[in-house]
């Protein structure tokens, strides 16, 4: 059985290697980049047989116009002044494979309060004795 699933893994990794990026997608997480973070960049790649796949440094070369990358996130500083990084991905196989775009930085503070476990819970009960 041992044997019958690694040939199958196997195989399966031929297969999928085997198929060629047809095309990149930005898919990105948020519409704007935060400052003092890692902004993850969420490249996928399109494969000949139609599947998709998240692409990473091995397949994409990332450069932007401010910032530093670490794999697929992008360091931004928080002392940063600009209004908007400008991006360009490049498919390392195919350079003619590319997209360029820009991003935003998030202009407002983070100074939402969520709401505590004992809070959530509580307004569970109250609702629950409301519709009683």
């Amino acid at each position: 059985m041992k044997q019958f699933l690694l040939l199958f893994f196997t195989l399966s990794f031929s297969i999928v290697k085997a198929q060629q990026i047809d095309s990149i997608y930005v898919h990105l997480y948020t519409d704007s980049l935060k400052k003092g973070t890692y902004n993850y960049i969420n490249i996928d790649g399109r494969l000949t047989n139609g599947n998709y796949l998240p692409l990473d440094t091995s397949q994409l070369t990332f450069t932007a116009s401010s910032g530093e990358f670490k794999g697929n996130s992008l360091w931004i500083d928080k002392d940063f002044k600009y209004d908007k990084v400008h991006f360009k991905v490049v498919l390392k196989t195919n350079p003619s494979q590319y997209k360029e775009f820009d991003m935003y930085i998030k202009q407002k503070p983070d100074n939402e309060k969520l709401k505590t476990v004992e809070g959530i819970l509580n307004e569970n009960k109250q609702s629950t004795k409301n519709k009683k």
